[in-house]
């Protein structure tokens, strides 16, 4: 399926009304789509998890997720950060949702591959311009299989 990053997001956020921080959720699995990322199987992969939020309460050792996808949390957790300070993320389901949120706010992020890591120092620069330019050029190609999955918000 073709279609262009801005309705991608609008219509992914219609789709995920009723969930907290619903419009960044849709900016991001866009953002992870037009990098190369399969951020819409990602999404209908955590969409069909079941548990979409859970208390960020740092421990010493960081915050454990408890393997609730970052595909809900992500906002949540930056906000953390941002208050907060750097941080160590462990039991982390859909990491690779941190990395917009990571790119876009100049913020360091370590492997969202690994099941613990940590967010928090500088970014200084944005590796995925291009990628998000000529997306937004000549829009994106989503697989119509997890795009449909994603319905079931």
């Amino acid at each position: 399926m073709q279609i262009d990053m801005k309705t991608a997001e609008a219509e992914l956020a219609s789709r995920l009304a009723g969930i907290p921080d619903a419009q960044d959720i849709a900016w991001a699995t866009v953002w992870l789509e037009a990098c190369g990322y399969g951020g819409v199987k990602l999404l209908a992969e955590a969409l069909a998890d079941g548990p979409r939020s859970h208390d960020l309460a740092r421990d010493a050792l960081g915050i454990d997720l408890e393997n609730v996808s970052c595909a809900f949390l992500a906002p949540a957790i930056m906000r953390d950060v941002h208050a907060n300070g750097r941080v160590f993320l462990r039991n982390v389901r859909h990491g690779l949702f941190m990395l917009p949120f990571t790119v876009r706010d100049s913020i360091g992020l370590g492997c969202p591959i690994d099941p613990s890591f940590a967010v928090g120092g500088e970014r200084l620069r944005n590796p995925y311009a291009e990628k998000l330019a000529l997306a937004e050029a000549q829009g994106l190609d989503i697989d119509d299989s997890a795009w449909a999955l994603t319905g079931a918000a």
